[in-house]
């Protein structure tokens, strides 16, 4: 008899415990129906709902009130890896883990407003993927900047965490849009994206190939992304053709990865290979040029794929000498003493990863001594070239061509015109003036 009464106090405490945790979930439910109608409505119609994946599973239970709401925990990619472990695993090895070490690597984050970076309205809205350290949770936190602690959610969106959602191009579309990568747009008026829009509308057959984002760049549904040439479209080795391989040293000393004078490796090459931001060697651009062979061959002959991949190598040998031309031009003139050279920049020459800034110094310091010159430089560099080489590679004939190329082109005219009338300008200012 003493071990029934046992097994019923047993079941009793477990069922108040029980209770105890449902009416805890209850006063969420119900106090969040009214604060954040949109986050409870998603939930219910989430497949955590379905699989009792309740609000303290992510956000724990100290939260009680809405004077204490900031000690509801916000979830980092470490909660989701506790049901979801091989896609963290994917995603923590891929180039999307690199989002916010790669953002902070680069100097012109520093020099924009908080806002804008912590504040997730600008670069940092976007590049707050990738797994944060405890360290840098603490600086962000200390900012005044709570939120934005999870990668999961830019692609499976809170709280309804759709995996069809993040199968969709859509999802893609949040981020890779707009001045410096516009695949959206390419893809979406390419022939690749038509097709997708006219079996969505049910224009094409249900069977019939409509290639996305994803089956290109997360086959078969894997959280690991990478690509061959990179953000920045340069890598190692250089190749065999001398006049390229100089541009592309031109170039990489424009990035500030290579001392201008020496040609020697600086610091900030450290930090691209920290984030794999270049493929540095021929086995590593290798293994990403077959991936993509071998998905384009889920459509195209091999023969065919590879002829418009070498193309696309071959574009962007051509671009990267009007590139060079126009960084050389620059160039001289900071050897000329007709650009003074900014105090935070690493070498008397272009810096190009300080996007606009281009006095090396924050948004509200000497403004004044911003180089018109050098901007368009950039422009040249983050906006039209990676329109000429993403839009060739998208095949999109129009970004590859009109948005691209046909603007690089008139980038290195105004560059070229401009540095004539600059050294112009400063001829007349040394002319002494007869009494």
């Amino acid at each position: 008899m003493k071990k029934i009464r046992i097994a019923l106090c047993s079941g009793a405490i477990s069922f108040l415990l029980l209770s105890g945790a449902a009416m805890a979930e209850d006063a969420c439910i119900d106090c969040h129906s009214k604060i954040s109608p949109g986050q409870v409505q998603d939930w219910k119609v989430s497949k955590h709902s379905e699989n009792d994946v309740t609000c303290s599973t992510c956000h724990g239970t100290e939260h009680q009130n809405a004077d204490d709401y900031k000690k509801a925990k916000l979830p980092d990619e470490h909660v989701c890896k506790e049901c979801h472990e091989q896609q963290f695993n994917e995603f923590s090895s891929g180039k999307h883990n690199f989002g916010w070490t790669s953002l902070n690597a680069i100097p012109a984050t520093h020099l924009a407003p908080d806002e804008m970076i912590e504040g997730g309205r600008g670069c940092g809205g976007c590049h707050n993927m990738g797994i944060k350290t405890e360290e840098q949770k603490k600086e962000q936190t200390a900012k005044g900047y709570r939120y934005q602690n999870n990668s999961c959610d830019e692609c499976h969106t809170r709280h309804a965490f759709s995996k069809k959602e993040a199968q969709s191009p859509y999802a893609c579309q949040q981020c890779h849009m707009g001045y410096d990568h516009p695949q959206w747009e390419m893809w979406s008026s390419s022939k690749h994206g038509e097709r997708w829009f006219a079996k969505k509308n049910g224009d094409l057959p249900e069977g019939a190939a409509a290639p996305t984002c994803q089956i290109c760049h997360l086959p078969d549904g894997t959280h690991h992304n990478e690509t061959a040439w990179g953000f920045l479209g340069v890598r190692l080795p250089l190749p065999d053709n001398k006049q390229a391989a100089d541009d592309r040293v031109t170039i990489l000393k424009a990035l500030g990865v290579l001392d201008p004078k020496t040609g020697n490796p600086t610091p900030i090459l450290d930090a691209v290979k920290a984030v794999r931001m270049a493929k540095l060697d021929q086995e590593s651009w290798q293994k990403e040029r077959d991936k993509m062979l071998k998905i384009c061959q889920q459509c195209h002959s091999p023969s065919y794929v590879k002829e418009q991949l070498d193309m696309g190598d071959s574009v962007m040998m051509k671009a990267d000498r009007l590139m060079a031309e126009a960084i050389t031009t620059v160039a001289a003139l900071y050897e000329e003493g007709l650009i003074e050279k900014p105090a935070n920049y690493p070498a008397n020459y272009p810096f190009l990863l300080t996007f606009m800034h281009t006095n090396g110094e924050k948004w509200d310091k000497d403004l004044d001594k911003l180089s018109y010159i050098d901007q368009v430089l950039l422009q040249m560099y983050m906006k039209h070239r990676m329109r000429t080489y993403q839009g060739f590679f998208h095949v999109n004939p129009d970004y590859a061509y009109w948005y691209g190329w046909n603007e690089m082109t008139k980038d290195l005219g105004e560059i070229k015109e401009l540095a004539k009338t600059m050294r112009a300008t400063h001829k007349k200012t040394k002319i002494p003036v007869k009494k």
